[in-house]
């Protein structure tokens, strides 16, 4: 006689992404979660903040912290984001550190091995951007990875065009112990809508003032408060409208971010808004304002302020 085993037990957990600056990290989140949780740029150390993505299936629940880019800091800002990455490996049920396949294993990999290697959390190495690698390449960095340490599982993938990704989700699946859905189904990520939208127009502006002044640049947004019987952030007319404030270091780059008659700011506004828009299903209006927050990322208080 066969016993019917029943269904399988739901799993869940948190996994934590790690991993030198620009190696692909928050790209393979939102190639996982399935839609744009992160913000995605090719300057290093776009992303400051834990940001949590969310992919629920019927039988698992992956939440993803798509951590900040690990890098000899320079500034306090620097340190805190460090401080950060390096506080969620004891802490998740899983860590997937990244390498870039496209690149030689440098110091930098090396420091993140031994940190992930120090603790006891299950580990992955994921060797990522295998589309931009050749094949002696991937197999080199695969071979260099033994040098890093012992990890439980070590996967080659690429997070921009999904090749290898089904098989890291069901490796994931398979370490994760048992548990409830931590956030509702449908749900992708728990980022506020107004740290969505200061990401959102930061990566944009990123993309126009390229090297110019990419880590002096910080977005902070908040809701506009509603008229009489509108929800939250929302007026009668159905759009949510947001005030943000673009903050840089220097008088001299605020020019660099308005550019020539607003043409910076003013595309950087109406790309995030069109993404905006696409992702929280309703229109949105942006009252944009660019100020000088001197030295920034330098001071405590002010990091504190703008909630680094």
């Amino acid at each position: 006689m066969v016993t019917d085993p029943g269904p399988s037990a739901f799993r869940s957990g948190f996994v934590s992404l790690v991993g030198r600056p620009n190696v692909g990290k928050s790209t393979l989140v939102n190639r996982i979660v399935g839609t744009k949780v992160a913000i995605v740029s090719d300057r290093p150390q776009t992303t400051r903040s834990q940001v949590r993505g969310v992919r629920t299936s019927a039988h698992s629940q992956i939440v993803l912290l798509d951590t900040p880019g690990i890098h000899k800091p320079r500034t306090l800002l620097g340190e805190r984001t460090n401080q950060r990455a390096v506080a969620t490996l004891a802490e998740v049920d899983v860590v997937c550190f990244l390498v870039d396949a496209s690149a030689p294993i440098g110091p930098g990999d090396r420091f993140v091995a031994d940190l992930v290697t120090g603790v006891d959390t299950p580990s992955f190495l994921l060797v990522n951007k295998v589309d931009v690698a050749g094949r002696a390449q991937v197999a080199e960095r695969l071979a260099g990875a033994a040098a890093l340490g012992e990890f439980d599982e070590y996967v080659p993938l690429s997070g921009l065009t999904g090749d290898g990704v089904d098989v890291l989700t069901g490796l994931l699946e398979a370490r994760l112990p048992e548990g409830p859905e931590y956030y509702p189904g449908g749900v992708v990520t728990d980022q506020p809508e107004t740290v969505l939208v200061a990401e959102l127009l930061r990566e944009k502006l990123l993309a126009r003032t390229r090297d110019e002044l990419p880590h002096s640049i910080t977005v902070v947004a908040e809701e506009i408060p509603p008229e009489d019987g509108a929800g939250p952030g929302e007026d009668d007319d159905g759009v949510l409208r947001f005030r943000v404030r673009v903050l840089v270091e220097r008088e001299s780059q605020k020019g660099i971010v308005i550019g020539r008659g607003g043409s910076v700011i003013g595309e950087a506004g109406t790309a995030a808004r069109h993404e905006l828009e696409a992702l929280l299903g309703a229109r949105v209006h942006l009252e944009t304002r660019v100020a000088v927050e001197r030295d920034w990322q330098r001071r405590a208080h002010a990091l504190d302020r703008l909630g680094y």
